[in-house]
């Protein structure tokens, strides 16, 4: 019988000691709740972090993509541009000499070819 008793004292001591400690270690709901406002404005923080670099690396590239897009068609203006200016000057050669015949008929020399 002693040792039931016995038993029941150290459960008892045992128990009072365990949700003790439990209490003074728990957290109010006030507490928590400024964990949890913590919690969010971290998270808040680290979202802003992740879409500054984002937005950071999207600009880059786009960046890197319009002047290589420029690139391209000012190479290719330039080669257009040479294009007409080459197929401009056969044509006013071809019209001159076309001119120079057309004058040569009229003053009735003949066909120098």
């Amino acid at each position: 019988m002693k040792k039931i008793e016995m038993a029941r004292i150290l459960l008892a001591a045992g128990l009072g000691l365990g949700l003790g400690c439990g209490v003074a270690l728990g957290q109010s709901a006030g507490q928590e709740m400024k964990n949890a406002g913590h919690d969010t404005k971290a998270a808040a923080v680290d979202t802003g972090h992740a879409t500054d670099q984002t937005t950071r690396k999207v600009v880059h590239k786009t960046s890197r993509g319009t002047k290589k897009v420029y690139r391209k068609s000012a190479n290719r203006t330039d080669i257009v541009a040479k294009d007409t200016a080459h197929r401009t000057t056969v044509a006013a050669k071809d019209t001159a000499h076309g001119t120079e015949k057309v004058g040569d008929k009229i003053a009735g020399k003949p066909d120098s070819r």
